[in-house]
């Protein structure tokens, strides 16, 4: 880059000259010159001040039309989207390798393709004869979807300007995308970055809901630069085990919706099948109690989801390390429960390892499941099943308080619902019905001598 001379410019009249000097030569003012830094070569070249169009500002209440959710045919899809696509809205859907996200949108395409919208299913990981195969397996093959194997982004986009806008655009998988404008292979930072910058520009400019599918690291984390979870409407995560039939969607970032509803699905051999109460589904089984086994109202944004906690205490002869192994909830949470357990209870796990799951691959992050474990873990220490037909919620403290919990009248009407009648909680919850009995816990000693029989 050249380097940018200096000037000297007179205060006084203006003039400017390459050297300083102590009286201006057409002034002659004395100690009026001063320095002045000029523009270097790359403000110049990159200044935007002027040289664009005038951008058109609107107001929040103007009469421009609100722009209309389109439902996407699957109700708990919609669920967790916060109503259905937004045309000219960005999604970004991430998860495990093989846990069901084609399969998923594949269905979704179909349902809004035989709705009357136009549905474009571009795939970059597979050939249209695989898709094909797939879609023939789901009873998807007469849905009139317009699909295409391809992974240039130029090519799509030149393939699109000349057709008429779609309703919905998948595209399978961001990853696999390139842009000849931009070098690096397929999946860098700068190619995922600069594919998706087009095909989201490309979306809103015509009112396109566009999904993009992402992949994820051993960690579970959307793969490839983070900026791309800031440039999309709504990210997306795809949950479940792969051994268990249930899936579960969630929406991590949504502009246009709440990020705390999931819909809940179960893979079948035709697909992926909606669960509108998937309570049933893990709560089955449960024909008798067993020692170890409560059952917790989980709340996932409006809708209660009732889930099976299993607790199992192993006895070791003294000098052995326990284990503590933990399926579907925090580590450090059991650990500090454990702790309270016998700090302030005077139960003794030191010398036992602890195993808890939850049922049906389920993952907590409901601070009001604390209670629900300790239920668990009390039941399985003493070997003696907890009360039939119970469910138990309520947040525990450091101090072995039971502390209260949001929305547990609705955990409550969701258990009386499916047939529970007894409920234990917090002390001033408000959680009793006319067909569910509530039970007051204002402290952890109290759950502990109801379990054992002292109560």
């Amino acid at each position: 880059m050249a380097k940018p001379k200096k000037r000297y410019v007179c205060q006084a009249c203006g003039s400017v000259t390459h050297r300083w000097q102590g009286q201006c030569p057409d002034c002659a003012e004395w100690n009026t010159l001063v320095e002045d830094a000029p523009a270097t070569v790359f403000s110049q070249k990159h200044d935007l001040s002027s040289g664009g169009r005038a951008v058109q500002f609107v107001p929040l209440d103007g009469p421009a039309e609100l722009p209309k959710r389109r439902p996407t045919g699957l109700a708990e899809f919609d669920r967790a989207l916060g109503g259905g696509l937004v045309p000219g809205s960005a999604i970004l859907m991430g998860g495990d390798p093989g846990i069901g996200k084609s399969t998923l949108l594949l269905q979704t395409a179909a349902t809004v393709a035989r709705a009357g919208g136009r549905s474009i299913y571009i795939s970059g990981e597979e050939a249209t004869g695989q898709v094909r195969m797939r879609a023939a397996r789901l009873g998807l093959a007469d849905a009139p979807i317009q699909l295409a194997s391809e992974t240039s982004v130029r090519d799509i986009l030149t393939t699109l300007a000349g057709m008429e806008a779609p309703a919905l655009l998948v595209i399978d998988s961001i990853q696999t995308m390139h842009s000849d404008t931009i070098e690096g292979a397929p999946g860098t930072v700068s190619q995922v970055r600069g594919c998706a910058l087009e095909l989201i520009r490309y979306a809103k400019q015509n009112d396109v809901a566009l999904v993009l599918v992402g992949h994820v690291t051993k960690d579970g984390n959307i793969a490839g630069p983070r900026v791309l979870e800031h440039m999309v409407d709504v990210v997306m995560s795809f949950e479940g085990e792969r051994s268990h039939q249930f899936r579960i969607l969630r929406a991590l970032k949504n502009r246009f919706g709440a990020v705390d509803e999931i819909g809940v699905f179960a893979m079948e051999s035709e697909g992926l099948a909606e669960v509108p109460n998937p309570s049933t589904l893990f709560l089955s089984g449960r024909d008798q109690p067993l020692a170890g086994s409560s059952v917790f109202p989980a709340l996932e944004g409006t809708r209660p989801v009732l889930v099976e906690i299993q607790a199992l205490i192993v006895r070791l002869q003294s000098g052995a390390t326990p284990r503590r192994s933990v399926v579907g909830w925090d580590n450090s949470r059991l650990a500090m429960l454990l702790a309270v357990l016998e700090s302030r209870c005077g139960l003794n796990f030191s010398s036992a390892e602890v195993y808890l799951n939850i049922a049906g691959g389920y993952r907590l992050s409901d601070p009001a499941a604390d209670l629900a474990v300790a239920a668990a873990l009390v039941s399985a220490l003493s070997d003696r099943p907890l009360p039939r037909q119970s469910v138990w919620f309520g947040e525990v403290s450091l101090a072995g308080e039971v502390r209260p919990v949001a929305h547990a009248n609705i955990r409550a009407k969701e258990a009386a619902k499916l047939g529970f009648a007894q409920a234990f909680g917090p002390s001033d919850a408000k959680a009793g019905s006319s067909t569910l009995k509530y039970k007051e816990l204002g402290q952890l000693a109290k759950l502990v001598d109801h379990v054992m029989g002292n109560a």
